[in-house]
């Protein structure tokens, strides 16, 4: 009988080891998908900035350059404040124009080997910062606006909008002179402005029948005929060298919002509702997998969280974890290279919020 119970607890076993997920398996090959971790999120230091302070905008050129622009209180008010990526860390630049006074830095835009940097003065007029390889000069707007509401620059061409006690602006800079653009009747607000060519811009507007997309062709700004989703506003429009269009926006149903992304294939409009609640896209980018990519708010008071957006389909990562942290906001996201970085504000409990990056890939 013991001999018996002996072959049977040998034969369990060696049926158990047969059918193992483990069993008999090879180490995986270096370089195979098994091998190969996905990319993660990393915590980058950034230089302290005086609290409270707001982000502006972040963009980057590739692996090895990017900028970000941030608001900072001072004594007389707020001061901005620039940071630059140099593929390795975060510091702060403090050659720029304006460096010590009271004023703020908006979008950062990449113009040919150059960086422009629109830049409110404290006396509140406008002028774009440009460094190249020979320092900072600047460009001043040809009047001063009563609020200054987006910029955008390519080779060739610039765009101010805003307003004055006169109603809508829009400044145009062909590289040697500043002129004003007229826009179709009924429109009220230009909300932003971005382009991909001297001839190939796109504004999103309020307007009398509401919230439209306007295209500029190189000779006039006319209604871009976008069918966004009715009781809507547009966050942002993504703009890529290839042709395509990504939008981002909100729709209201009885007063709640739900997020919506459309893209733009050059023939053809789509239109998204991924799960991502009132999320505001302002911070959407391409990412260098060609999914978007957003931060959302986290359900985590101790690590950030991003949306990817491939098609219909919607998953989501989260950010290194944070000790003592209680509120981790990336707001800005930009390609650099094969990685994404972030830039936002996290928050330690017992201390203000102050400034935070991370890395995707890299």
């Amino acid at each position: 009988m013991n001999g018996l119970r002996t072959v049977v607890v040998c034969f369990v076993i060696a049926c158990a080891a047969a059918l193992s997920p483990t069993a008999g398996a090879a180490p995986a090959a270096a370089g195979s998908p098994a091998a190969a971790a996905a990319p993660r999120w990393s915590a980058l230091p950034v230089p302290a900035a005086a609290a409270p302070m707001y982000l502006s905008d972040l963009a980057a050129r590739g692996p090895r350059e990017a900028w970000a622009t941030v608001h900072e209180s001072a004594a007389d008010g707020l001061r901005a404040a620039l940071y630059r990526w140099d593929g390795t860390a975060w510091s702060r630049d403090t050659t720029f124009p304006g460096a010590d006074d009271p004023g703020w830095l908006g979008k950062v835009q990449f113009v040919g080997e150059e960086v422009w940097i629109f830049h409110r003065t404290p006396q509140g007029t406008g002028e774009i910062l440009r460094r190249s390889a020979d320092g900072w000069s600047t460009v001043p707007l040809p009047r001063t606006l009563r609020t200054y509401q987006d910029f955008a620059a390519v080779p060739g061409a610039a765009w101010v909008v805003g307003e004055d006690d006169t109603g809508l602006k829009v400044l145009h800079y062909d590289g040697s002179r500043w002129t004003e653009q007229s826009t179709p009747d009924g429109v009220l607000y230009l909300m932003g402005v971005t382009a991909r060519s001297a001839d190939d811009a796109w504004a999103w507007t309020s307007s009398s029948n509401g919230i439209s997309v306007l295209r500029w062709d190189g000779e006039a700004w006319r209604d871009a005929k976008v069918p966004l989703p009715s009781n809507g506003n547009v966050h942002t429009i993504l703009l890529e060298p290839s042709g395509r269009a990504a939008l981002g926006g909100s729709q209201y149903t009885d007063g709640v919002a739900r997020t919506y992304l459309m893209t733009w294939n050059g023939r053809a409009w789509r239109t998204v509702f991924p799960p991502l609640g009132d999320t505001y896209t302002e911070g959407m980018v391409r990412g260098p997998d060609g999914a978007l990519w957003l931060p959302v708010r986290s359900d985590r008071a101790f690590q950030s969280k991003y949306a990817r957006v491939s098609g219909s389909r919607t998953t989501f990562s989260y950010g290194p974890e944070r000790t003592n942290a209680i509120d981790v906001k990336p707001r800005e996201l930009t390609r650099a290279g094969s990685s994404l970085l972030s830039f936002g504000t996290v928050e330690v409990y017992g201390s203000p919020p102050n400034l935070m990056s991370e890395r995707r890939g890299g």
